[in-house]
């Protein structure tokens, strides 16, 4: 199964502040976590281990943490939500990955998961997408769908804060 977009990786290019592909709406929020070595590992393990979107109230199968290239499906209610992991970053200032979607996601696009470590040691997770209406009813919602895919990043933050 192919992914449902061509710009792969586009989230997680070498600098964080390259402008997304155009033809697609595009969402960039962050909040900071704290500060030190252990604020950035716990935060880069809760990332990896799909704890962002376990928090927001997604059921993710299979288990285990993000590794590139493999399949997953996302649930909500009765939304079948199947992503492909495109990246994994893991290095003295970066951890997390992104994963781009496949057929029979609601959207067309990727979206990044990262936690950063800045020069002064704060510790930030920060969520890049791309994305485009994939299916009949995410086109159908219009701006309802954009408000919904808002709400859910809230609540992705929200849950890697609380890690």
């Amino acid at each position: 199964m192919n992914l449902t977009y061509p710009e792969v990786g586009a989230t997680l290019t070498a600098s964080a502040d390259s402008q997304l592909p155009s033809g697609y709406a595009h969402l960039d929020r962050r909040i900071r976590l704290g500060s030190g070595t252990e604020c950035f590992e716990r935060a880069g393990a809760a990332v990896l281990a799909w704890r962002a979107q376990r928090g927001a109230g997604l059921r993710v199968t299979p288990g285990g943490d993000a590794l590139k290239g493999s399949d997953v499906v996302m649930r909500l209610l009765w939304l079948r939500i199947p992503c492909r992991v495109v990246t994994v970053v893991r290095d003295s200032d970066r951890i997390g990955f992104a994963y781009g979607t496949l057929p029979g996601h609601p959207e067309c696009g990727e979206e990044a998961f990262v936690v950063t470590r800045d020069a002064d040691d704060s510790v930030w997770f920060r969520i890049r997408a791309f994305s485009r209406p994939g299916r009949w009813y995410t086109r159908a919602a219009g701006p309802v769908g954009r408000a919904v895919q808002g709400w859910m990043t809230g609540r992705y933050l929200r849950a890697v804060a609380r890690r």
